[in-house]
């Protein structure tokens, strides 16, 4: 819809009769009465949308917010995998270990 009346307004005046200086063309005053128009009946919809944002934006900040505490550092990964199976797996670089459990000097860890 919006490009339609972009192309519209661009191409109203190339479409325009000649018209005495002071004086709107036919064209144009039917292009004014059609916006007038449309503004008219979108109007309502415009209104409800804003306020759906204004509703919704406190919404949408709450989720952002646990959405970025959920989220840790993806530096802290390896790139995904996908496995012959079509499993898909995705590794930390370093393994999270249980509370208490410490690493042994190779690097490896016992459970």
């Amino acid at each position: 819809m919006r490009q339609f009346l972009v192309v519209l307004l661009l191409a109203s005046p190339a479409m325009a009769e000649d018209a005495a200086p002071g004086e709107s063309s036919m064209m144009e005053r039917g292009l004014k009465l059609f916006m007038d128009g449309l503004v008219q009946e979108m109007e309502p919809a415009l209104r409800d949308l804003e306020d759906l944002a204004e509703e919704a934006g406190p919404m949408f900040q709450q989720f952002q917010d646990s959405l970025g505490s959920a989220l840790t550092d993806l530096d802290v990964y390896h790139p995904p995998e996908i496995l012959p199976n079509g499993d898909i797996i995705i590794r930390r670089k370093e393994p999270l270990l249980p509370d208490g459990v410490e690493p042994n000097p190779d690097g490896s860890f016992d459970l």
